[in-house]
């Protein structure tokens, strides 16, 4: 069954400058060891395919619930398929630049199986 992450949003990141190093390096490490496919579904939705054993959804929950915090902006939709975790990522039209820069994020630290 989806989950979806929404909170009252925000245009702006409020995550502390200081911090948001350490932030991209869990994405990156999330997407390094797990991301399975990357589909740019239209300008304002991401879909990654996550695949992993052990805890790949806590994991995902866990991320994007702090993500959420400090980026309201970010809606993020996770659904648990089997040994699978799929993770809807939209923004508003206001933030298309935030997912284009998430896309290419992705891409860098994806796993070399992913497409």
């Amino acid at each position: 069954m989806p989950f979806t992450m929404k909170v009252p949003h925000v245009d702006a990141c409020t995550l502390p400058t200081a911090a948001r190093p350490l932030r991209i390096a869990e994405f990156d490490a999330l997407f390094a060891t797990a991301l399975y496919r990357i589909e740019r579904i239209d300008a304002r939705h991401l879909r990654l395919t996550l695949t992993r054993d052990g805890g790949l959804e806590d994991t995902v929950r866990d991320l994007t619930a702090r993500e959420s915090q400090c980026c309201t902006f970010f809606t993020f939709t996770i659904t648990p398929t089997g040994d699978q975790v799929v993770l809807d990522v939209q923004v508003p039209d206001t933030q298309t630049a935030v997912l284009d820069g998430l896309v290419t994020l992705t891409a860098a630290a994806a796993a070399p199986t992913a497409r």
